[in-house]
């Protein structure tokens, strides 16, 4: 019985040791050139109602309730989404600098709580080419940062990021 307690007390300090050890910041990002002027590129990816187009986690779930509150594209609007897959959270405009930047607060309910940052951020390359970068960045608390030690956001993340800037892509410029 008393190896039995030091094994757990051995894993919990252990696990301890992970948590400690880990890095809590996260920040990742993505990148697309879209062939459509920034001004239309921006007017786009301001509007929460307009996610469900581009966005691979609402196309993936057809069943999606998604509800929208406030001025669409303004400071202070938001949405509201529950998957069939029980995700559920909200989403928040919380910085919106015309021409330039677009900032999300993202909350998310179920499977577990957590709070992130969602940013977009538009440039010009010339007056008919768009440079977008995509990004989230917040803070994981126990027991995800341990689980990403292993897992890593990029590995979590990326592929969807990338899905989506493609599908963001390809939705805006078939417009032509």
């Amino acid at each position: 019985m008393t190896l039995f307690f030091y094994v757990i007390i051995g894993l919990i300090t252990f696990v301890a040791f992970l948590h400690a050890w880990s890095k809590k910041e996260y920040n990742l990002s993505r990148t697309v050139v879209i062939n459509r002027p920034k001004a239309e590129v921006y007017a786009f990816i301001r509007q929460l109602k307009k996610q469900p187009l581009w966005l691979p986690w609402y196309l993936q779930d057809p069943n999606v309730v998604i509800k929208y509150k406030g001025d669409d594209g303004k400071e202070g609007a938001s949405s509201y989404w529950k998957g069939s897959n029980n995700i559920e959270g909200i989403q928040k405009i919380v910085k919106v600098k015309e021409g330039k930047v677009f900032e999300t607060q993202l909350l998310f309910i179920k499977p577990y709580k957590s709070l992130s940052l969602n940013y977009i951020a538009v440039k010009d390359v010339d007056p008919d080419r768009t440079k977008m970068v995509w990004g989230v960045k917040g803070v994981h608390k126990f027991p995800a940062s341990v689980l990403m030690l292993f897992y890593g956001m990029d590995r979590a993340l990326g592929k969807d990021f990338e899905a989506g800037l493609y599908n963001l892509k390809t939705y805006l410029e078939r417009k032509k």
